[in-house]
């Protein structure tokens, strides 16, 4: 009852920011300006997500490796592929993550290295965005010229920050009770391993590069999108703009980020001076090719041995 309830929220959130949205759009005029150059800008975005699917893969494996669940980079980039799928159908934009969850502990590797592995990969794409957008802040800073914009700003991404270096923090801290408490002991687990591939030599470079260069991705996706349509904004708004939108979007609040999105989107063009509506209309577009994406990962898992083998085997936990 109360997973029930909670869907239905995040369902009710999603068609009413969606409704509040598209009130500010004419759809007809939106589908007027798709041509056919417009499809292929939508193709090379297509193309480019599965880009970033790739990207991501190469930094989980890392990640895995050092959580005890080695991948093999093809099975990995179907997992990642499969997760795009409930990232659109499951009530959360984190939906996938509980499938790949799932796949890796089936694959072998047990829950609590299944579940490091996506925790990990999560916090270190999280601060990596947070890093982007706290980097180009002094752009963004006075692109915004609203106060209450700025101020938004400011306080979604230092709260990112504070969060993702506080959980770093915590893999160092000393206390004893923090490996006694249940909660406290996984958490702080994690957050060693994320220490010693963020800081290791050989991980570290490598998984920072692999992470800004899965949202900057996003920001190419955007742009392509921005294409699409001819609307009137230049690269550099759509790089300082994309970034906090996509840590918004992140919030579990809604169906795949659908409504929080377009809201969000609507209120930083505004609030950097340019059209809302035009912000609406790349949110629904961007939403589209991760629409389609995950079409493509739900005929993936149609045919994936996990979904003929649903359930028929166990899934030990290692000692």
């Amino acid at each position: 009852m109360r997973r029930i309830l909670l869907s239905t929220v995040k369902i009710l959130i999603s068609v009413a920011l969606l409704y509040f949205s598209l009130r500010k759009i004419n759809l007809y005029d939106l589908a007027s300006r798709i041509q056919l150059e417009s499809l292929g800008w939508i193709a090379l975005a297509i193309a480019i997500s599965f880009l970033q699917i790739f990207v991501g893969v190469l930094r989980w494996r890392e990640i895995s490796a050092e959580c005890g669940a080695p991948l093999e980079p093809r099975q990995a980039m179907r997992f990642n592929v499969i997760g795009t799928f409930f990232n659109q159908t499951l009530p959360s934009s984190i939906g996938g993550d509980a499938v790949r969850l799932w796949l890796v502990a089936r694959a072998g590797a047990g829950w609590r290295a299944a579940t490091y592995s996506i925790f990990v990969d999560r916090a270190i794409g999280l601060i990596a965005l947070a890093i982007i957008i706290v980097a180009s802040l002094p752009w963004s800073y006075s692109l915004i010229s609203d106060p209450h914009g700025r101020s938004a700003l400011l306080l979604v991404d230092f709260t990112a920050l504070a969060a993702g270096v506080g959980f770093l923090i915590l893999g160092v801290l000393p206390w004893p009770w923090l490996k006694r408490w249940w909660a406290t002991h996984h958490i702080r687990a994690c957050a060693e391993i994320a220490n010693r591939v963020i800081f290791s030599w050989d991980r570290g470079p490598k998984i920072a590069a692999l992470s800004l260069l899965v949202h900057v991705l996003t920001v190419v996706i955007a742009w392509c999108v921005v294409q699409s349509i001819a609307a009137p904004v230049v690269f550099g708004q759509v790089f300082q703009l994309i970034p906090p939108v996509m840590l918004i979007t992140m919030l579990p609040i809604s169906i795949a980020g659908w409504g929080v999105r377009e809201a969000t989107m609507g209120l930083a063009f505004g609030y950097a001076g340019l059209m809302t509506n035009e912000g609406v209309n790349v949110s629904l577009l961007f939403g589209a090719v991760s629409f389609i994406v995950g079409a493509v990962g739900g005929l993936v898992w149609i045919f994936s041995a996990e979904k003929a083998a649903q359930g028929a085997v166990a899934i030990e936990v290692p000692k």
